[in-house]
Parts: structure tokens; sequence; C-alpha cells
């Protein structure tokens, strides 16, 4: 099939089908006579799978080494699960920072709300943010 083809199958434009092709995490096609790219069947799945693997969070490089694995006749499984446990971590670490973000801004509300509109100087842009966090 041809990249147009492949691309409305797969609702990957072609433009990033291309790219793909480029950085390796899909193999180059044959190419017809007429020069243009054929792909076989299985390239549909490799779409599927690269969609995927990046909604799960996997980086295109990360991507690259599991598809790598695969085309050396080798199963990924082992490296997927370590990865899988990396981005599990990384997931938490930035659940952790976003709730003590959250908790900061908690603060903030709490004092905005004892505030006054002429507690705020010409000297602050706003009386809402202080100066420092360290003072919350």
């Amino acid at each position: 099939m041809r990249i147009g083809e492949l691309a409305r199958q797969t609702e990957v434009p072609i433009k990033t089908i291309r790219y793909y092709e480029e950085i390796g995490v899909l193999p180059s096609p044959t190419r017809a006579p007429s020069g243009y790219r054929e792909y076989d069947a299985g390239v549909i799945d490799r779409l599927r799978f690269i969609r995927t693997s990046q909604t799960v969070g996997f980086t295109l490089g990360e991507i690259r080494e599991i598809v790598a694995y695969r085309d050396r006749g080798e199963v990924p499984c082992v490296h997927v699960l370590d990865l899988l446990r990396r981005h599990r971590e990384d997931c938490a670490k930035k659940i952790a920072d976003l709730q003590e973000a959250e908790r900061a801004l908690d603060t903030l509300v709490e004092r905005a709300t004892k505030l006054r509109e002429e507690d705020c100087s010409a000297e602050t842009v706003c009386h809402l943010i202080p100066r420092a966090v360290e003072r919350l």
C-alpha cells in the first residue's frame, strides 16, 4: 500500500510517517519502480504500537529501542517492563510535585482571603503574591 492509504488507515499524517522512517521507528519501505513507497500490512500494527506507546508516555527514543529489540528477533518485554516502572516512578514524582504546588496555592488563597486592597503598597505589583515564597 502507498503512504496515503497507510495514513488514512492509521490516522497518522503522511509527514509523521516519513519522520518515523527518518528516525528509525519505522523501517524504510520498499520502493516501487515509480519511486513511490510501498508498505506491507505489518506497518499498520507498528504504527498502532507507536501511538499506543506514546499514550503511556514513552518517548520516540524509547519506542525506537523497543522496536529495535523486535527487529533483532528479541522479545522486548523485560526492557518494556523496566521502562514502565521508570515512567510510573516519574509519574508518582510529578503527582507529589503537583500536590506540593496545590498546598502552596491553598496557602496563598487562604492568605489572600484575609488581605485587604489597602494592604497593597505602591512597591508591590500585587499584595496577594508574596515577594518570597519562603514567607508562606
